[in-house]
């Protein structure tokens, strides 16, 4: 004999189901960006490559920058985790400043958060969605150079949350820029620079 579900489960179902549309949609369309290195996406094709229609995206988003947005700061925590990794990596406060600069200018998802920064720019009603995003971004960043400065015996020359947030603000300004099609690489700025990490001894 079958059970037909009760409400409560038939609700819950329901809301599983949204989620998981939802992440879907976010992860494919992160996965399009960086393929496409930030190029415009539309609509149909992100849908396509989701297994989903159309009008889901509206429906779960609201609008297709603002699943943009999404998809670019994901992309972004996703690559920061090869960033921590580099960090861990690195023998001294010096090579930790120089490795970390170089890879995150290089990161795969720079060109598609560049976009999302101007969409955020450009209307007003998503520069909420960006700023939950850079807020996780700085949190993140905050605990990764915590942990590693205590684990090494390092210092920092400035509170941990402004170390994150002029970090972040050089690179993904430049990202922007580039964005905005100003010409230069990452020899251009120094991004190492913003970074006062040092040995406790005091070498820089």
């Amino acid at each position: 004999m079958i059970q037909k579900r009760t409400e409560p489960e038939a609700q819950t179902s329901t809301l599983e189901r949204g989620r998981a549309t939802r992440r879907r949609l976010i992860e494919t369309t992160a996965r399009l960006g960086k393929e496409r290195h930030g190029a415009q996406l539309s609509v149909a094709e992100i849908a396509d490559a989701a297994g989903v229609f159309p009008n889901q995206i509206t429906y779960y988003f609201g609008s297709k920058d603002s699943l943009l947005v999404h998809a670019a700061f994901l992309g972004l925590l996703h690559d920061t985790r090869r960033i921590e990794r580099i960090g861990r990596q690195a023998p001294d406060a010096a090579t930790f400043r120089r490795n970390i600069a170089r890879a995150v200018l290089a990161l795969p998802s720079l060109p598609s958060v560049a976009g999302a920064l101007a969409a955020g720019i450009a209307k007003a009603e998503l520069a909420p969605v960006v700023d939950e995003h850079l807020q996780l971004l700085f949190r993140q960043s905050e605990r990764f150079v915590t942990q590693l400065v205590g684990s090494r015996g390092w210092s920092l020359k400035r509170p941990v949350d402004v170390e994150a947030r002029t970090f972040w603000s050089a690179a993904l300004g430049a990202a922007l820029l580039a964005h905005a099609g100003a010409h230069g690489t990452g020899a251009d700025l120094d991004l190492a620079g913003t970074l006062t990490v040092h040995d406790q001894a005091g070498h820089v």
